[in-house]
């Protein structure tokens, strides 16, 4: 039970989170390079007309190669699973507790000391759940991470609970 962690309080559902789970969840970012990457608004339909052009050209130059196999794909994403450090975006789960009107504060409840935010400021937050391919034993389940990188270094630990005030 100590790698659960609930959303409780001020919310219409209580919610308990497993991060052991989060490794085969889709919206999980590598914390490895995440800080490290510029958010660029893109067009999407200039940027896939571009490559498409290019895909074309290099075609009628070079002659057609083949994708990479499934299995090899595969066995890429097994291996960075297995050594990846990954975080997972905190918003979805809050979204799902739906928290009540009225709701203005988050508590991130740790072993030390309580940690208040703007509930509005929730969507900035994410959930460390994993380093070097290994759950977050000591000092876990999860480590909070601020969008931003402000706190990249130094990360909210042993974090026990949520609470929607």
């Amino acid at each position: 039970m100590e790698n659960i962690v609930p959303i409780k309080g001020k919310v219409k559902f209580t919610i308990t989170l497993d991060p052991g789970v989060w490794i085969f969840d889709d919206r999980k970012v590598d914390l490895t390079t995440y800080f490290d990457e510029t958010a660029e608004v893109v067009d999407e339909l200039e940027e896939y007309t571009k490559a498409v052009s290019k895909h074309w050209s290099r075609e009628i130059q070079e002659g057609a190669t083949y994708p990479p196999t499934l299995k090899t794909e595969k066995k890429y994403e097994k291996e960075k699973i297995l050594n990846g450090t990954f975080a997972i975006p905190f918003t979805p789960f809050l979204t799902n507790a739906e928290p009540l009107e009225g709701a203005a504060t988050l508590v991130i409840e740790t072993k030390s000391a309580d940690h208040r935010i703007d509930l509005a400021q929730a969507d900035r937050l994410l959930m460390g759940f994993s380093k070097h391919g290994k759950p977050l034993r000591e000092n876990g389940p999860v480590h909070i991470y601020f969008r931003d990188g402000s706190n990249k270094e130094e990360p909210i630990t042993d974090v026990r609970a949520f609470t929607v005030e």
